[in-house]
């Protein structure tokens, strides 16, 4: 167990947590959520030891081990991947080392064989013959080979080291477990194993995730920071989101029975404090406004932007017909003699592993890549708005939000868009902020404002929710959900997938799987799980 008592910090003016009692029990999983700054990723810090806070303490049960998702991509690249997972439970890796130290030494004392078989006990006592065979579980389950185990970290691309190091956080039964971001560049198979091994982790596990159908399907609990507090709700995201919003509703209608009742009594007062007959009652009148303070009633600091996109025209029949499209980089056959055709209505969720064939295809559609052969040809009825999964080349030039998002709109004045950028949570000021300033997450939702008002009849994605925090997860996704036009995109967020797309067409090694179905129906179905397995030539049903 884990308690966090009397939790107070601070930066400068900014108070981030404020007296913060909350504990945490085995067998539970906790999802830290919060408006972003709220001091999600702190707290996780606060939890580790990593930063000390200005009042109180972190009490952990005696004798348990707590394991933390490093963010340091680099710390070990001196290391096998498999001796880095092992690293993860410090206690055993040293006994190992100890021991295959002593083994290693040309002359053996008999002091040396001593200690040798107490570390053979300590060994076996910490599950070290096994360790291997675990380690090897879970980086399988992440998707890294057997053939890669043995290999450096620093031979390796980054988005492998991230599944080592979570690898490394899972090792060795930790009895407490800290996550931060774990679902980050994982794909869909990985998250999904990833949430099955959490689901049956009997210990306590704290996690911050912008990922909804993660947090639905690991969370016992949420923990919602706001204003300083943390308020913890037995349920997942789902029920906390359910249960907020209705909370929400009844403070909104108490706010406003509350303001209703002040402007009744303040007319009262007004109306007969002149009135010696009536002065009584008026002073008692007066003194119930004062208990009436309306300012105590905080409505939650999250600020969900406004996401919703409205056609100039609608689509026709044709929409968009691609034939024979081929296309190599650097020596590689990215898209191999592709045909697709695009129907009215359609909102398509590819899938499968060669994330790079998505984005390349969405490039070609888009114009702005040539095939090496093939063709596509969009219908005269439509319009496409694009979002493409690196943003930054739109935000070169030295200019205020404003002056950004007027270079998209044809007539349109600072007014119009400055309120447009204020439903984006850019208000006041923040409208004019230079764009060469600008987080990830503000560029995303400038493109969305872009892709607003253009207006769009088909609609192109490529992984939208990146450097999104829920509250605009959940915007887009509605917004995607009510569009009445053609979707085509790819993402992480399951949810996000299965919520949207009535049409899901994987890319596999020997071709496109092509169905009309909800994404669920479409990962349980048996007969797609054996078709994927016949055309990945495996029996894993790999990674989407």
């Amino acid at each position: 167990m884990i308690t966090a008592s009397d939790i107070s910090l601070s930066f400068g003016t900014q108070v981030l947590f404020k007296h913060v009692n909350i504990k945490f029990t085995p067998g539970n999983c906790y999802g830290i959520i919060g408006a972003n700054g709220a001091g999600k990723s702190t707290f996780l810090k606060i939890l580790s030891g990593e930063i000390e806070p200005d009042t109180g303490e972190v009490i952990i049960t005696s004798g348990q081990r707590m394991a933390v998702l490093r963010q340091d991509h680099f710390a070990f690249n001196d290391y096998s991947i498999l001796d880095t997972v092992i690293m993860g439970y410090k206690k055993l890796y040293d006994v190992r080392k100890e021991r295959d130290e002593i083994y290693s030494k040309e002359e053996f004392s008999e002091e040396d064989g001593i200690r040798a078989a107490e570390l053979e006990g300590e060994f076996a006592e910490l599950g070290g013959w096994e360790a291997e065979a675990d380690a090897g579980v879970l980086l399988d389950g992440l998707g890294i080979p057997v053939p890669m185990h043995e290999k450096l970290m620093k031979d390796v691309e980054d988005n492998v080291k991230v599944r080592v190091l979570l690898a490394q956080a899972l090792f060795g039964n930790p009895d407490i477990l800290l996550l931060d971001e774990p679902t980050n560049h994982l794909d869909l198979e990985s998250i999904h194993w990833l949430e099955d091994f959490l689901s049956t982790f009997n210990n306590t596990v704290i996690v911050v995730s912008h990922d909804r159908h993660f947090l639905n399907t690991v969370c016992t609990h949420i923990a919602d920071i706001d204003f300083g507090k943390i308020q913890l709700y037995v349920g997942n995201y789902d029920f906390w989101y359910m249960s907020s919003q209705l909370i929400a509703k009844q403070m909104k209608d108490e706010k406003k029975r509350r303001e209703e009742k002040i402007a009744e009594l303040k007319e009262f007062i007004l109306r007969f404090s002149s009135n010696v007959a009536k002065a009584r009652q008026a002073t008692s009148r007066k003194k119930l406004i004062d208990k009436l303070t309306i300012d105590d009633i905080q409505p939650s600091s999250r600020r969900f932007p406004y996401v919703a996109f409205k056609p100039n025209r609608e689509c026709g029949k044709n929409i968009l017909e691609i034939k024979g499209i081929t296309k190599v980089i650097d020596g590689q056959k990215v898209l191999d003699n592709l045909n697709l055709l695009v129907n009215n209505g359609d909102k398509i969720a590819f899938v499968g592993p060669n994330h790079f064939a998505k984005s390349v295809l969405f490039e070609i559609i888009t114009g702005n890549m040539q095939p090496d052969s093939g063709e596509y040809l969009w219908g005269v009825t439509t319009s496409q708005g694009y979002f493409p999964k690196n943003n930054d080349a739109l935000f070169m030039e030295d200019m205020s939000i404003t002056d950004w998002l007027g270079q998209f709109v044809e007539d349109a004045d600072e007014t119009y868009l400055r309120s447009f950028l204020g439903r984006m949570l850019f208000s006041g000021d923040e409208a004019l902020k230079s764009c060469k300033v600008l987080s990830g997450g503000e560029k995303v939702r400038c493109v969305l404002a872009k892709l607003m008002l253009e207006g769009a009849n088909c609609l192109i994605f490529d992984e939208p929710t990146s450097h999104l925090d829920l509250e605009a997860i959940q915007s887009l996704n509605n917004g995607l959900i009510d569009f009445n036009g053609v979707v085509l995109f790819n993402s992480h967020d399951h949810q996000f997938v299965d919520s949207i797309a009535n049409r899901i067409i994987e890319f596999t090694p020997k071709g496109l799987i092509d169905r009309y179905m909800k994404f669920d129906d479409y990962m349980s179905d048996p007969a797609i799980k054996a078709l994927r397995m016949e055309m990945y030539g495996s029996k894993n049903a790999v990674a989407l």
